[in-house]
């Protein structure tokens, strides 16, 4: 797995400028937080280059013929990134790349669109990945998933499952949103104003993605397949990932020998031993995840026994660019299992199970009442087994679903539950359970 230096927090370390920020965590191992900014701020990274720093990146290239931009940033940051890039240059922007579908990397071109207007320009055109308007296109038709998703996701928010309480103001694809007007299958050539890019399909968040790569200033574009965090590569709540097709993308990236990459989440990276040593430990873990998993698989291990088997170096989760703070290896291991092995987990109870509810009432009346399942998950959580706790809480939940007691403790588990995690999944999810119970104890 290779030695890496212990990370250490350089509390007083305070920079604008995201490479100088990028090369002392990289050169020192110095977890300094943020290194995901969300400023709406434009900084240049060398002659006619830009990024503005938001909740999804915007990255600029400037030529004779207008501005190259790779994604838009989200629908409610979208003005504050297109008014930094009018400080930058107000010239027409030619074209605008979208490295992937996801909704804060393409929701804030109707700002750009409006300001094409405005200036009496011609719109840009959009290029994508030829998946991306297939994912657009399932997005409207999932619209009130995903708001549920979104919603227990980043906001902790969970309507009562299966009462249709979701609250949509608006629909999930934002309405000015720019569809692709050009797409490609596995790679794409476009020169513009005597700038040449390069693009190329790779799969590993979503299955839409593009990476590009820019000959003149040895610059690797990369969209979400860096993101200074753990790979999202198990999210509970989307669909497929892509972890070993990652792997090999990143592996692909590091044969460029870039001097420059910019990603779309995180700081920017200068020179290429930075670079690739990010890359490299991003593909590494991805690696050894798929490969110790399918050899439980080979082996014959259920599941649940893998996902408690296969572990990642927690030297390796300390690094600044590879902490669980957002999605985490044991979810990964989930979404790894599902691309090569289904659904079904392996316990043959599971294939076809009694509705929850009838499981949980048959184990309170084992347990001699909802309540006293309860009091033991309680007592569980207290000697911090919480993982356990969370099985008997639900069972409680479930078998008494009106019992404000039994939801009282269901709250306060999740809310110490919520307290111990990393990741914003986790995070996301045990809130969401929290404030249900929340809700009817009020």
């Amino acid at each position: 797995m290779g030695l890496h230096p212990k990370p250490r927090d350089l509390n007083k370390v305070v920079t604008d400028d995201p490479i100088e920020l990028s090369s002392k965590v990289i050169d020192e191992c110095a977890t300094v937080e943020p290194t995901n900014r969300v400023t709406n701020k434009l900084s240049e990274l060398g002659d006619d280059i830009a990024i503005v720093e938001s909740f999804s990146h915007m990255v600029a290239f400037r030529t004779e013929e207008g501005l190259v931009l790779f994604d838009a940033s989200g629908k409610q940051s979208g003005v504050a990134v297109v008014d930094s890039l009018r400080e930058w240059d107000t010239d027409r922007v030619h074209s605008l790349v979208y490295t992937h579908g996801h909704l804060d990397h393409v929701g804030g071109s109707g700002a750009l669109i409006a300001d094409a207007e405005i200036r009496n320009f011609e719109n840009p055109t959009v290029f994508g990945h030829e998946n991306v308007p297939k994912r657009l296109e399932r997005y409207q038709r999932t619209d009130g998933w995903n708001t549920i998703i979104n919603q227990r996701q980043f906001g902790g928010v969970s309507p009562r499952h299966g009462m249709g309480l979701t609250t949509r103001s608006a629909s999930f694809v934002p309405e000015d949103m720019a569809w692709p007007d050009v797409v490609y299958q596995d790679e794409m050539k476009l020169s513009v104003g005597g700038l040449d890019i390069e693009f190329n399909h790779g799969k590993g968040e979503t299955d839409d993605h593009t990476w590009a790569w820019v000959p003149k200033t040895k610059t690797l574009v990369t969209g979400d397949l860096v993101l200074w965090v753990f790979p999202n590569a198990g999210n509970p709540q989307k669909v497929q990932r892509y972890p070993l097709e990652w792997a090999n993308a990143l592996r692909e990236m590091m044969t460029y020998e870039a001097e420059l990459l910019v990603p779309a989440h995180g700081l920017p990276i200068k020179g290429t031993g930075r670079i690739n040593r990010v890359l490299g430990d991003l593909a590494h873990v991805l690696e050894t995840l798929v490969a110790e998993t399918l050899e439980l698989m080979n082996d014959g291990y259920q599941l649940n026994d893998i996902v408690h088997m296969v572990k990642v170096d927690q030297e390796m989760l300390g690094l600044p660019w590879l902490q669980p703070l957002y999605d985490e290896p044991e979810f990964v291991v989930r979404n790894i299992w599902r691309m090569y092995g289904g659904w079904w987990d392996a316990d043959p109870a599971s294939l076809k199970p009694s509705p929850r509810v009838d499981l949980a009432k048959e184990l309170s009346v084992l347990a001699g009442g909802a309540k006293q399942l309860a009091d033991r998950a309680k007592f569980l959580a207290e000697e911090g087994d919480l993982r356990l706790s969370c099985h008997l809480i639900e069972f409680a939940a479930l078998a008494e679903p009106d019992n404000k007691e039994i939801h009282g403790i269901r709250a306060e588990i999740y809310r110490i539950r919520r307290s111990q995690e990393s990741s914003l999944m986790s995070k996301g999810i045990f809130a969401a359970a929290m404030r249900e119970s929340e809700n009817i104890t009020d």
